[in-house]
Order: C-alpha cells, then structure tokens, then sequence
C-alpha cells in the first residue's frame, strides 16, 4: 500500500533545526512538527515562538547555543543524539548578512571571519558532527538553506554571496560521498524572504535605507520588484519545500539546489 498523499515520511523522525528561533527557522520547525517529527530546535536565544509550541504539546526541544562557536554545533548534535538515541534529519538554516554599504575595501579580515563562520563554517561543523549518526540509520537527509546569491553576486552582500556559493558547493560535493552511504543531500536557495533579516529594525532595508536616505519599505519593494512575482517569498513558502526535502517522499533527490525567489533569477 502506497502512502497517503499528506505523508512526508516524516512521522516519529529525529531532525535538527538551526538557527530555529524565527523567520525560515522557525516555520521549518513548525513544518517538521506538523509531519510528525520529533525535533531539536538550535537557537542562540530561546523565543516565545519556540516556547508556545511547547506549550501546545509540540514534541520539541530547544537548545540555546553559539553555533558560531567552534563548540557550538557539536554540542547540539550530541544534545538531540542523547535526547532522541539518533539522528535522521538535519537541516542547516542558521544564516545572516551585513550589508556592505561601505564598500569592499572598507571590510576587514574580521568582516569576512565573521561572514564565513555564519554562513559557511557553522554548517559544515554542524554536518561533521551529524554525518556519522545520519549514516547509521541508513536514511539520512541533510537539508541546506543557501542563497540565490550564491549564484548571484552582488557587491552589498559581497562576503555573503562568496559564502553562500562556498556553501552551495559544499552541499553538492558532500553529497557525491555519501549517497553511497544512505544519505541524501540537498539545498534551498531563496531569493528574499519576508523576515527580520530583510524587514528587520537592523536588516537589509533599513541598513540600505538609512544609508542613502531612502525608506526602508522603499528599499524592500524595489527588491520585491525583482522579481517576476513582485514579492517576497514568505518563509512558510520555504518551509514547505524544505520539509518535503527533509522528508521520505522526496525519494532519489540528492546533489540538488532548489531555487525559491519569485523568479528573480533568469539564468538556467
């Protein structure tokens, strides 16, 4: 008997979220727990929204931590091990970008230690630590928020867009070694997203924006506008295709990158 339609293949799994406390983090949490998973939910400081899904019965566990720490990502994965005895799902979402309205020149080596630790070096960590607990169920998945600047450099977000390309490989060529072992490996690149590190009072807009003199909404429907869409994908939107990668359903999918931006990109 095939499985009902509404089924991930999610029910009773053992995932890690980071960078879980809001915007896309968030809504996969709350995507994965209404699949049916049991999850970790990795966040530098504890939120009323994780806290309510607690309190509606949700079988979810929050883990303050660093992940920009050396230590940070290896203390979660060894939490939801201990917690749950395993490991099925991982999904990478931990992330954030600092406008660079000052130019290249103005950015210090610190500036990009900073952007690469973020962006790039708390998922690989966060993957070492998961990788061997995710080959031995035998059916593991790993799931990477990247970017479309990844793809799409963009001189504001310099170091942010080498990051993401450097993540995007990463997940590509992690995926070519362990699909062998029953791991499967995949990224999500979304274009913006309606969240705080867009809308946020120290986001995008408001940085660009108060650097030329504009209105931060100003700034982020000019964004929007870029796409064919014109608007910004919504974190649920992201969510969606995240779990279903996180998920059974999504079956021989590995070595893939999925873009979500309302059409922005024009480029096969």
């Amino acid at each position: 008997m095939t499985a009902p339609s509404h089924d991930l293949g999610l029910e009773g799994q053992r995932a890690v979220v980071t960078g879980a406390g809001r915007g896309i983090g968030l809504a996969v949490t709350q995507g994965l727990l209404r699949a049916g998973a049991r999850v970790v939910a990795g966040t530098r400081r504890r939120t009323e929204e994780l806290d309510d899904l607690i309190e509606q019965g949700a079988e979810l566990t929050v883990v303050e931590v660093d992940l920009a720490t050396p230590d940070g990502p290896g203390a979660l994965v060894a939490a939801a091990v201990e917690l749950h005895g395993g490991l099925d799902v991982l999904v990478n979402n931990v992330g954030a970008v600092r406008p660079r309205v000052e130019g290249f020149l103005a950015m210090t080596d610190a500036d990009w230690d900073w952007t690469f630790t973020v962006n790039l070096m708390a998922a690989v960590r966060t993957t070492r630590s998961a990788l061997p607990h995710l080959i031995d169920t035998g059916d593991g998945r790993i799931v990477t928020v990247s970017s479309v600047n990844a793809r799409l450099p963009d001189p504001l977000v310099i170091d942010y867009s080498a990051a993401k390309a450097a993540l995007s490989n990463f997940c590509k060529a992690l995926s070519k070694q362990v699909g062998p072992q029953g791991v499967r490996v995949n990224s999500v690149s979304p274009g913006p997203v309606e969240t705080a590190l867009w809308r946020g009072a120290d986001g995008v807009a408001a940085t660009v924006g108060a650097n030329l003199g504009l209105d931060p909404h100003a700034v982020a429907d000019t964004a929007a506008a870029e796409a064919v869409t014109g608007r910004f994908t919504l974190p649920s939107e992201v969510a969606d295709l995240v779990v279903f990668l996180a998920g059974r359903r999504s079956g021989n999918v590995t070595g893939a990158d999925f873009v979500i931006d309302g059409g922005m990109t024009d480029t096969l």
